[in-house]
């Protein structure tokens, strides 16, 4: 499978993804799994989504982490509508490793074409990306596909079991299918004979598998589209949820480790005689770095307090690397160098831009950037890994959005083969797309190796987790725009550098080499709905040895500041309103268009404000962007503080998401994901000296806290258009549209991020 995987992914990557809809494929081929699902006394699995107990409870197989964005709750919505299940008796089960439960949507939304490309290449280049990662893709968690992805495959899961059961019961009724009526786990006949779904389960299993079922049409929907409580609150609340740092099986010890300051570094010697010394202590041993991160040592002992305190003590000897001159002011030189050049490689083309600038009445431009930054997840790296090299097997308890790939890297380590190993996915203290990473299980699993037969939970502090991260990677642009001699757009160029995400991830992971372009630092602008009379977005790839990955919204993060602030200052230019200046370029783009413009009244654009709490002036400021599929509008009202304090009291947001499945859950997703953004704009930044991270705690690397939170409102706009993204939409317009709020207050353009007033 190894080989067979690395050519697949080589040749899509090579090719751009040769490049029909993923949502297209056979339903069967997302129905069966390879292996049957393994179940409990009383249970059926009637397909690989789904098992019904004779108690009538219908257990659903969520193959996507829970890391507080209502996955859990919202995947089961999709499959007991269809089911006709009765929600109170409906749990969830994390399944095993199986290649249906690979996520299509991700690797497809990963190629490089503009949303408006629907032709034949972009089709085709969708199927047969779709082909190839359904069989040699991943379980993955990212990318805010999970409802997108299983959409359709949960949908027809539920049909399809549901027409299971009617059959079932039909043949022992001897009656029409036609004639039997399911609702909330009730079969009914018009005879009188009725059944609950537990009582015919067992005999449904042996009914062959439909090719097709007939799906609802959204006026029959019972629960999707309805706001419903979470499934995994209870649990949360009462504490009984396990998330990674929770895991407790028999005999557990604790590993902590201290890895090289030094980003990439290893570890030349330690004294590991003196650190087996201290109380309750068990072993000391050195550690490798595993898929591009640090080496280190570790300390286990029989309490997480002993190993802290006893790694804390050693004082090893390291290896530096090649990082160790490596600073902040070098870093953003080598990215601004970068603004110079240009392969000639354009991720988006529209027009005649050199005649458009060369005609221009007035040209604008502007030099904007942003800094590295941490995930910060609240619940820091960590995995349990029991090894039993006599059985020849493994069990690991991770907390991770790749559940194939850390299985993988676990084997690895263990020498052991991927089947081998059982792992389970908890429940995550946050992912924001560090979690997609397995270093931190490869290092788990050294750990546990030193140990067999005893399992170890290893741990990081909050500052080995903040010091050890995948950053996301900082960045750069140059915008320009061409105006003619009545402030209308003639020409729009944006160039950014940076470097590869993606390009690093395929080496760290599969082994691959670099090739093709990697969108994920040039989205967010090239893939942008602005209707720019000529236009032409380029990025410049950036290689430098510092290990970078996935961030909540990733590209789109720092390239929607970049274009919406500038944007900003072409209407400025213009003599036209923030909002008035977008909607002229939205004419060909009425999803757009309304978003921006429902959000605009919902804010109250236009009206004058009031004066803050404490007497200061307040403004607004404005941003769209579309991204994963979704499109936010963000309107931020703030004010500046007599000690130059930037003050956020209002957010108002609407999005454009598609079909919402649990409006609550929507709502809640972009609330969440304001915060997040508002937390990078203000004080997000890693920097480097020597190598080193400068920051290490929530001290110097803050995040938004309860007493600055804005009050958010935000609207949802109905839609019967399949679900798309929702997880990260929310994050890249508010920085912008508070940079522009900023800028009506103080006449300061703020492009450098986080924001900072002179």
């Amino acid at each position: 499978m190894g080989s067979r995987r690395t050519f697949l992914l080589t040749t899509l990557l090579a090719g751009g993804g040769l490049v029909l809809g993923w949502s297209l494929l056979p339903p069967r081929q997302r129905l069966i799994t390879r292996q049957p699902l393994p179940v409990q006394p009383g249970q059926v699995a009637l397909n690989g989504w789904l098992k019904i107990g004779s108690d009538d409870r219908v257990t659903v197989m969520v193959p996507k982490s829970e890391m507080g964005q209502g996955v859990l709750t919202a995947l089961a919505m999709v499959v007991a509508e269809e089911l006709d299940a009765d929600w109170q008796r409906v749990a969830v089960e994390h399944p095993p490793v199986d290649a249906i439960y690979n996520n299509l949507a991700v690797a497809v939304d990963g190629l490089p074409f503009h949303p408006d490309n629907q032709g034949a290449l972009r089709r085709g280049a969708g199927w047969m990306t779709a082909k190839a990662m359904r069989e040699v893709g991943v379980m993955a968690t990212g990318g805010s596909t999970s409802v997108k992805d299983l959409w359709l495959p949960m949908r027809q899961a539920g049909a399809s079991a549901r027409a299971m059961m009617v059959a079932a019961a039909a043949a022992a009724w001897k009656v029409p299918g036609a004639e039997i009526q399911v609702r909330e786990g009730l079969l009914s006949h018009p005879s009188g004979r009725s059944a609950r779904f537990g009582a015919v389960a067992a005999a449904a299993a042996g009914q062959p598998v439909p090719d097709n079922v007939a799906l609802k049409a959204p006026e029959k929907f019972t629960l999707l589209g309805r706001s419903l409580a979470r499934l995994d609150t209870p649990s949360k609340v009462d504490g009984s949820a396990v998330f990674g740092l929770d895991v407790r099986p028999p005999g557990l010890l604790y590993a902590a480790v201290q890895m090289c300051p030094v980003l990439g570094g290893r570890l030349a010697s330690f004294d590991a005689a003196g650190a087996q010394a201290l109380p309750g202590v068990r072993k000391a041993l050195a550690l490798a770095p595993h898929h591009g991160g640090s080496g280190g040592v570790a300390v286990v002992a029989a309490r997480p307090w002993q190993a802290k305190t006893a790694v804390e003590q050693l004082k090893p000897q390291w290896d530096e690397g090649p990082l160790a001159g490596l600073d902040s002011a070098s870093l953003n030189q080598r990215l601004k160098q970068a603004l110079d050049s240009d392969s000639g490689f354009a991720y988006f083309k529209a027009g005649d831009t050199e005649a458009a600038f060369s005609g221009a009445a007035k040209t604008l431009n502007a030099e904007y950037s942003a800094p590295m930054l941490a995930h910060s997840t609240m619940e820091p790296m960590n995995c349990t890994v029991l090894f039993e090299p006599e059985q020849k097997r493994a069990t690991v308890w991770a907390p991770t959005q790749v559940p194939d790939l850390a299985r993988k890297a676990a084997a690895d380590v263990l020498g052991l083969k991927p089947e081998q190993v059982q792992l389970n996915v908890t429940l995550l203290g946050g992912g924001f797309g560090r979690r997609l990473e397995v270093d931190f299980v490869a290092q788990a699993a050294e750990v546990a190796h030193a140990l067999p037969g005893q399992a170890v939970q290893t741990f990081w502090t909050r500052e080995q987790d903040l010091q050890h991260d995948f950053y996301r990677p900082a960045c750069v642009a140059r915008l320009s725009a061409a105006l003619d001699a009545q402030g209308r757009v003639l020409g729009f160029r944006a160039h950014s550098a940076g470097q590869a995400i993606v390009h690093q991830v395929m080496q760290r992971t599969f082994g691959l080499p670099a090739a093709g372009p990697d969108k994920t630092t040039a989205e967010g602008t090239f893939d942008q709905p602005y209707e720019w009379p000529a236009a032409r977005v380029s990025h410049a790839i950036v290689d430098l040895p510092l290990q970078v990955g996935f961030w909540r919204s990733v590209g789109h993060s720092h390239q929607a500041f970049f274009q919406e602030t500038f944007i900003d200052e072409v209407a400025a230019a213009a003599g036209q309103d923030p909002v008035v200046f977008r909607s002229e370029l939205l004419r060909q783009h009425p999803r757009h268009r309304a978003v921006l413009q429902r959000c605009a009244a919902l804010a109250g654009w236009g009206q004058p404000l009031p004066p803050a709490p404490d007497g200061a002036q307040q403004a607004r400021g404005v941003a769209l962007h579309q991204s994963f599929g979704s499109t936010v509008a963000m309107v931020v009202q703030a004010s500046v503080g007599a000690d130059k304090a930037i003050r956020v009291h209002q957010v108002f947001s609407v999005i454009d998401c598609g079909f919402a499945v649990n409006p609550a859950g929507v709502r809640a997703q972009v609330e969440s994901a304001i915060v997040f953004g508002l937390s990078a704009a203000l004080y997000g930044q890693v920097t480097l000296a020597k190598g080193r991270v400068q920051q290490s705690n929530f001290h110097d690397q803050p995040v938004l806290r309860m007493n600055e939170c804005p009050e958010v409102h935000t609207e949802i706009m109905a839609s019967d258009a399949p679900p798309e993204g929702v997880g990260e939409p929310g994050t890249p317009p508010l920085a912008p549209a508070l940079a522009n709020a900023l800028f009506a207050l103080t006449g300061q353009r703020l492009r450098t991020l986080p924001l900072k007033l002179a």
